[in-house]
């Protein structure tokens, strides 16, 4: 009986973990209502096996499956059809509108003012005033633009052309070389390795490293040569 409980246990993790990877990205990062549904089917379903050990195990598994073709069918059915999307996913809803509350609509969302400053506070704004627009969006997230005045300035507001930067990319993750990315940044393992020379390092000794657009390379080393001396930044 041991047995046939890790077994099942076994064959449901792997199945449910290929079924979240069918849904994709998107429905596990930000979950709509039909997604949250599935996923909480999905869960109920997956554990009868394990309740009832004489239940054949693919009577719970047909039924996840076809709970993730449901879903699957209904995503590509939202790509191509706006209707069918306002119908499964909602639209967003304007909260505050030109600095003015939007009572009526946060009523219809029974969208109290506690929700409201609470996700402000998430994203450090903590007087409403500030805020011109608040957007609560389809997953429940809450997209704010602050009024003009209150808004960070950037490098645009003051007419300057700072040079395009890239996202710094990863070279060495746990000791181990991603040559790709290094030839994607028109160099070679052996530069790396003439570089890693000069502070008596291999790829092996290195936690994370990562190349940035103007050519800067951060190394960060494992534990064991950190405690030996200061980390390297070139």
């Amino acid at each position: 009986m041991v047995l046939n409980v890790i077994f099942r246990t076994i064959i449901i993790y792997l199945s449910v973990l290929l079924v979240m990877r069918l849904m994709g990205k998107r429905e596990v990062g930000q979950l709509s209502t039909f997604d949250l549904v599935v996923a909480i089917m999905i869960a109920e379903v997956a554990v009868f096996p394990l309740d009832d050990l004489s239940m054949p195990l693919y009577i719970a598994l047909i039924p996840v499956f076809i709970l993730v073709g449901m879903e699957i069918l209904i995503s590509y059915l939202c790509l191509h059809s706006r209707f069918i999307r306002g119908i499964i996913e909602g639209s967003p809803s304007v909260l505050i509108a030109g600095g003015k509350l939007m009572e009526r609509e946060m009523r219809r969302q029974r969208y109290n003012m506690n929700d409201l400053l609470g996700q402000l506070r998430e994203q450090n704004i903590f007087n409403i005033a500030d805020v011109e627009y608040a957007i609560l969006e389809t997953s429940g997230a809450l997209s704010v633009i602050s009024k003009p005045s209150k808004r960070p300035v950037n490098p645009g507001d003051l007419g300057l052309s700072p040079p395009e930067e890239t996202i710094p990319t990863p070279i060495i993750i746990d000791g181990e070389l991603i040559e790709k990315n290094l030839h994607f940044q028109g160099l070679t393992p052996e530069w790396l390795k003439e570089k890693l020379q000069q502070f008596n390092l291999q790829p092996g000794d290195i936690l994370y490293a990562s190349l940035d657009s103007h050519g800067k390379l951060y190394i960060s080393e494992k534990e064991k040569k950190v405690s030996q001396k200061k980390t390297p930044q070139l």
